[in-house]
């Protein structure tokens, strides 16, 4: 294992010799996980990864600078050598801006018109870019670091994609990963695992991230895979995160389920159950833990109301009873100014609890006098 080191101050290193490539031997990397993350596909043309930067990756600041300012020649491109081109690893922003800045046509079918025009000395200094050429296997501890828990980093599905990449392409262990990037907190486990399981719900075809209601959010599936209650729904184990397949085949209609109360189904307007990730799932993970819950849910029932059938007629009181009296120890609070004697209206409702009071005690007493008769 590598040696440890504090991956918050002390990056891995990359080789420092950069040489300068002409912009036309250098290629946008289509497996770079923040296209990755918007739907790009890997074998997408060049054109298409130029326009997928410019309309997501907020390309344009970066091409003001470098018209303004030019090339930052210190913070060179990261390449790897393909056949006669070169990928770029890290960099693709800056290399999508420089394109455009330089090919009238390109910036024309972008309309990227509200870009300035450069002089020829500008160009002439654009048309050669400095570039450090390694390659993605030995560079991915820098990248990792930076991206993944570092000062730039990316959405949470495209580190996901990258830690998977690390992990089973070149077969780094996701201990080692995660002690490279300086990691403490176990996320490199986590997102991967709910990247496999997101892959693996994709693959069997119980659900697509294309068809989630709303934006889909990543974080939903890699957080609720650490709560037993969805666990024990998947029949997954918290002590294999680093599974290719963590559900097994006979819950993979259970798998599809999930996905489709988390993130619904635009093709069918069906809206997630789950509207927000805090409250309500913890309180998705509580139903899972009770059969009439997860029927509720099934039966397209809403989440509060799915809550209660997993919670039980006995649970219910419990909980209704201890909410009266902390709601009638807060207006108890703030009688004193809260109270107007003139407020009949008020004293109309207090006299109403009152008595509903009474009457739940009454009721109460007598079943408890029954109970006993029984028990007698």
């Amino acid at each position: 294992m590598a040696k440890k080191r504090d991956k918050k101050t002390t990056p891995p290193n990359i080789p420092k010799d950069a040489v300068d490539i002409p912009v036309e031997k250098l290629l946008l990397d289509p497996q770079n996980p923040r296209l990755v993350e918007h739907g790009v596909e890997e074998g997408a043309s060049q054109a298409t990864l130029v326009r997928s930067l410019w309309t997501m990756m907020a390309v344009q600041e970066v091409a003001l600078s470098i018209a303004h300012n030019g090339f930052f020649r210190h913070e060179p491109l990261i390449v790897e050598k393909r056949a006669e081109k070169y990928v770029v690893l890290e960099g693709n922003r800056r290399l999508a801006a420089v394109r455009i800045l330089l090919d009238d046509e390109l910036r024309q079918r972008l309309k990227a018109t509200d870009l300035p025009n450069i002089d020829r000395t500008r160009r002439k200094s654009l048309a050669t870019l400095p570039c450090v050429v390694t390659t993605r296997r030995d560079v991915w501890q820098y990248l990792g670091f930076k991206h993944v828990n570092g000062p730039a980093t990316w959405g949470s599905y495209s580190k996901a994609q990258y830690v998977a990449q690390i992990h089973n392409e070149y077969g780094v262990p996701l201990d080692d990963i995660a002690e490279q990037i300086g990691d403490t907190h176990s996320t490199v486990e986590r997102m991967y695992r709910g990247l496999m399981v997101i892959e693996q719900a994709e693959a069997a075809k119980v659900f697509s991230r294309d068809n989630s209601y709303r934006k889909f959010g990543f974080s939903h599936i890699y957080t609720g895979l650490d709560k037993l209650g969805i666990q024990q729904f998947l029949g997954i184990s918290d002590k294999k995160r680093s599974d290719r397949r963590p559900v097994p085949l006979s819950k993979l209609r259970h798998l599809g389920e999930l996905c489709g109360w988390l993130y619904g189904d635009k093709s069918q307007d069906i809206a997630p159950v789950m509207q927000s990730q805090n409250p309500d799932l913890g309180i998705l993970d509580s139903v899972l833990l009770s059969p009439k819950g997860v029927q509720s849910l099934r039966d397209g029932l809403p989440l509060a109301v799915s809550r209660d059938a997993a919670l039980g007629d006995r649970q219910l009181f419990r909980g209704a009873i201890h909410e009266s009296k902390q709601a009638l120890q807060r207006a108890h609070a703030t009688l004193s100014t809260g109270f107007d004697p003139k407020d009949t209206d008020m004293m109309s409702l207090a006299r109403e609890i009152e008595g509903l009071a009474g009457d739940l005690t009454k009721e109460m007493e007598a079943k408890r006098k029954v109970s006993r008769r029984q028990e007698g």
